[in-house]
């Protein structure tokens, strides 16, 4: 079945043909010729969500897992709007999102119709491709199908070929419920972009040949970027210091995992610090998460910086010298065989294993607390699971813990936004057959608590929500704590708890709130996948800034 309105048609097919088939639906009117035409075709897998802002989460959820363009479809008016934060976040993180928004016809907007507003270009700042079909009412409008036909692929080739958001606004006019058995039109496809390739420079590889001190960052990665082959060849230079976030998804024996850990003890020793300062800067994947290592090299000059790799290069530390659009795999590769005598690597990776040996000391005498939790979490959590961490505390957190290799880590870095962390990781959960767990903190959650309103969520997908009672994130930045106007707008102090959304959703509720409690809890939410499960950790919200800063102190 397809709906009778002819530019529906064309959407439909051309979907279908170029193999777009995860469709997230938002309940609407005026969007019913499309939602009638996804949702009646056994081609599509059609999801659901009645809010907009977390149904176009869910699709970047899936469009992360699957790596290919997911779309949202919505009705008209502020609906398309709700989509924002989801739309800005694909376009930072680089993910294929297809926004569809059903309209008015053109006439009609701007002379007070109901649910109408300016939709064409809404998103200008923060999308790819954008456009406005043709409302083609027969067969006979030749230059109206042609038109429309290239705009829907040039669409769909950007999101592909340019890995982000484009959005497609389709005015409809009435009727609008109308089916026909068969398309009453042919599509065709017009050829997908190529992708953008490039040379290493020449200039490049003499300034790697002549550098003594050279630092690569890996950040945000969707694996698999490198195998270990790979990162054998790279840090067999010992002129080279790799440093990896968490979400490069990268453990290797000789890449530094903890950032924040090596430069927080000694961030403020300029004789010390400015030893570790590199002749050449490389980065590869998105945004980089690790504030101190942002603030060093700029703080500090970085003297050379190339990107490598097809994402979007930045010129973070304000002295981009290239961007380097060939796989990582094939720079490392490509690399000057012969190496400079230098101690870089092996000084610093050194300094690096001390502190990981003197802090077990701390580990040993922590208090329950933010930092003990995540500890804890971060070893009890089983193998062969897709981890999705919420912003804010949560990721910072995880920078300080080696990750597990079996797993592969996924966070919402692009706008570093806490809205819509829960609705990814859902969105996740239901493109992987992996188990997914998802740690965030209870801001986040509460924020994006609509995000469990939907029957789609597997049976097998976990949420701990750490809950200090506020944005805890922000007693640990400057300021004045314990304050009544730090209370009421930094830290936003609460008492509130997950249960009865919980029992509202159909999901396993379960709390602690000291370390033996947690250490039961834990066993039962990974061994019990009859329903999808919470774990609320509640800590005491007064030291958890303590707690971390004491840490870093410990260290030095």
């Amino acid at each position: 079945m397809y709906p009778e309105i002819l530019h529906a048609q064309q959407i439909i097919l051309l979907f279908k043909k170029r193999g777009v088939k995860n469709i997230v639906i938002s309940p609407g009117s005026r969007n019913a010729p499309l939602t009638i035409g996804f949702s009646e075709n056994s081609y599509f897998n059609c999801y659901s969500i009645v809010d907009e802002r977390c149904a176009a989460h869910v699709a970047l959820g899936i469009a992360q897992q699957l790596q290919e363009p997911v779309a949202v479809l919505c009705t008209s008016g502020s609906a398309l709007l709700n989509y924002y934060p989801a739309v800005t976040e694909a376009y930072y993180s680089e993910i294929p999102l297809i926004v569809l928004s059903a309209d008015r016809p053109p006439n009609r907007i701007d002379i007070g119709d109901g649910q109408t507003i300016r939709q064409q270009h809404v998103y200008a700042n923060h999308i790819l491709f954008d456009t406005q079909l043709e409302i083609i009412k027969t067969v006979n409008d030749q230059e109206g199908i042609a038109t429309n036909e290239r705009l829907i692929n040039k669409a769909i080739n950007t999101s592909i070929a340019q890995h982000g958001p484009v959005h497609i606004n389709v005015p409809f006019e009435e009727p609008l419920y109308n089916r026909v058995q068969e398309p009453s039109l042919e599509v065709k496809v017009i050829d997908i972009l190529k992708d953008e390739s490039s040379e290493i420079p020449h200039n490049f590889t003499e300034q790697w040949k002549t550098a003594n001190r050279k630092l690569v960052i890996l950040a945000t990665l969707n694996p698999p970027v490198f195998e270990k082959e790979d990162l054998d060849l790279l840090t067999s230079d010992p002129s080279v210091l790799v440093m990896s976030e968490v979400s490069s998804n990268v453990v290797h024996d000789k890449v530094i995992w903890g950032i924040d850990t090596l430069i927080a003890p000694i961030e403020k020793e300029d004789d010390q610090i400015k030893d570790l300062q590199p002749d050449l800067v490389i980065t590869i994947g998105g945004m980089i998460v690790s504030k101190k290592i942002k603030q060093y090299l700029r703080r500090f000059e970085t003297k050379v910086h190339y990107h490598v790799g097809k994402r979007r290069a930045y010129d973070t530390f304000f002295k981009l010298a290239g961007h380097i659009k060939v796989r990582p795999q094939t720079w490392v590769h490509q690399l000057p065989k012969t190496y400079r005598e230098s101690d870089y690597q092996k000084r610093w990776t050194s300094h690096f294993n001390n502190y990981l040996v003197k802090r077990e000391d701390y580990f040993a005498k922590m208090p329950w607390s933010d930092f003990r939790v995540f500890e804890l979490a971060f070893a009890s959590l089983p193998n062969n699971i897709v981890l999705q961490l919420g912003n804010s505390s949560t990721i910072r957190y995880a920078q300080l813990f080696k990750m597990n290799e079996s797993h592969t880590v996924f966070s919402n870095r692009g706008t570093s936004g806490i809205d819509g962390s829960t609705s990814t990781a859902i969105g996740a959960a239901i493109a992987q057959e992996k188990p997914v767990v998802f740690i965030t903190g209870d801001l986040s959650f509460f924020y994006d608590s609509n995000a469990l309103w939907n029957k789609y969520i597997p049976k097998n997908f976990k949420i701990i929500v750490v809950n200090n009672s506020g944005g805890g994130i922000f007693r640990i930045l400057p300021g004045h704590k314990d304050t009544h106007e730090f209370d009421t707008y930094f830290e936003t102090k609460h008492e509130l708890t997950a249960q009865h959304l919980c029992k509202m959703h159909g999901l396993k509720y379960d709390s602690v709130s000291d370390e033996s409690a947690f250490a039961k809890a834990c066993k039962k939410l990974f061994t019990i996948n009859d329903s999808p499960q919470l774990l609320e950790v509640f800590t005491p919200r007064q030291i958890n800034d303590t707690v971390l800063l004491d840490y870093f102190k410990f260290l030095k």
